[in-house]
């Protein structure tokens, strides 16, 4: 018998956020309850309550309640995963992966996710720094992966499933992949790790790459 999931997700299903939740989620095999939060749902009183910057995603467990996936990925690493495998607790290991999620709320959500909402959703956005912001970031974890297998070493981490997802669904902001073969080789590594699920493709077209 499946046991009744205690954790309830609110997102959606073309949020980067809310999809390095759901791989964590997938990865430790917790049962989830998913309810996609769109556009107007965010700004209803009992989803403000929730979150008063109407953001998602966030995560409800028992009663714990709790928003910004950065926070949901390290609360579900700590309570879940006893070997801490996805949030090591060696001191340089944990470093490494904060750094990384660093990363993923500053260069990945100014860059690759700001493009993708701009090209595909009409998000008012600089998308000339966008970009730039998106292929400097990427030159550089391509240069960074030319000597390991994730980004905080052999083993993945929530670092690397916090960048994941933008980076993945790069060219439907405009940003093209093909240059950086270590890291197309790295979301291919992620992509096999047990439990993975794709993020939904957009079905807007993707933007010219100039």
């Amino acid at each position: 018998m499946t046991p009744t999931p205690t954790i309830t997700l609110y997102g959606g299903p073309l949020s980067g956020h809310a999809h390095r939740v759901v791989l964590l989620l997938r990865m430790l095999d917790l049962p989830y309850k998913a309810v996609d939060t769109l556009g107007p749902a965010r700004q209803t009183p009992d989803f403000l309550a929730m979150n008063p910057l109407g953001q998602i995603p966030v995560l409800t467990d028992g009663d714990v309640l709790l928003s910004d996936s950065n926070a949901i990925l390290v609360y579900l690493a700590k309570r879940y995963d006893p070997a801490h495998r996805w949030l090591p607790e060696e001191p340089l290991a944990a470093a490494q992966t904060q750094r990384w999620l660093s990363i993923a709320a500053g260069e990945v959500k100014f860059g690759l996710a700001l493009a993708r909402a701009s090209a595909q959703w009409g998000l008012a956005a600089d998308r000339t720094l966008a970009i730039a912001t998106a292929e400097r970031l990427l030159r550089f974890m391509d240069k960074h992966l030319a000597t390991q297998d994730f980004l905080t070493g052999p083993s993945p981490t929530i670092g690397d499933l916090a960048c994941y997802s933008y980076v993945a669904h790069g060219p439907e902001g405009g940003v093209p992949l093909d240059p950086y073969p270590k890291v197309r080789a790295w979301l291919d590594r992620v992509e096999a790790l047990p439990g993975f699920t794709p993020m939904p493709r957009s079905s807007i077209p993707q933007p010219a790459v100039k």
